[in-house]
């Protein structure tokens, strides 16, 4: 399967090549137009051998922006909350799944992310036509289909590492295209659909 072959490539990295690339991720996206002109953001921590998010939340929070970060709910859709530093996250245990690090504040509900001016999004992997690949289990799938019933429209972007922009990922009718992948090595940007 796709997704493992992606996995399992992450899971080789080691702790020092996940926060370099964290890093580097940070620089590459703190100079898009979006995000400096953003005074939202939705984003995520990351968790494992992700591309590391604490470089980045910490500087955009710095820059005075307000941050979204997730919560996982039991049907596996998102409700959100204000990062507040790295002190204000909370390790949740979801059942057998993976444990995330989510915000211990106020939760401000499911359509908050319709607030925001900026959507980073995990994945695994994405394609030239801008088509993410997630981990499946629906809860981003979620989250946009909410904002396109919300009519908002905020920037798409997916975080990945730079071996993660590939020819094609599988898409369905109801995924939605990024409007730009961040690798620790540059933005690549997809046309506007």
């Amino acid at each position: 399967m796709l997704r493992q072959e992606f996995l399992t490539v992450r899971n080789r990295l080691t702790a020092d090549d996940v926060r370099a690339a964290g890093r580097a991720l940070a620089d590459r996206a703190l100079e898009l137009p979006e995000l400096a002109r953003a005074r939202t953001v939705a984003a995520y921590v990351s968790v494992g051998s992700e591309p590391g998010t604490l470089a980045l939340l910490d500087a955009l929070r710095a820059r005075g922006v307000e941050v979204l970060l997730p919560v996982l709910l039991p049907d596996n859709d998102l409700d959100w909350g204000a990062y507040g530093g790295e002190g204000s996250l909370a390790r949740v245990q979801h059942g057998g799944r993976m444990a995330l690090f989510e915000p211990s504040g106020e939760r401000l509900g499911p359509e908050a992310v319709a607030a925001a001016d900026v959507v980073l999004l995990p994945g695994l992997a994405v394609d030239g036509r801008g088509m993410r690949l997630g981990r499946g289990g629906g809860s981003y799938d979620r989250v946009l289909a909410r904002l396109e019933r919300t009519g908002a429209h905020p920037a798409l972007m997916v975080l990945l590492y730079d071996s993660e922009v590939v020819g094609h990922v599988p898409s369905e009718a109801h995924d939605r295209p990024v409007r730009a992948a961040v690798t620790p090595s540059g933005v690549h940007r997809f046309p506007e659909n």
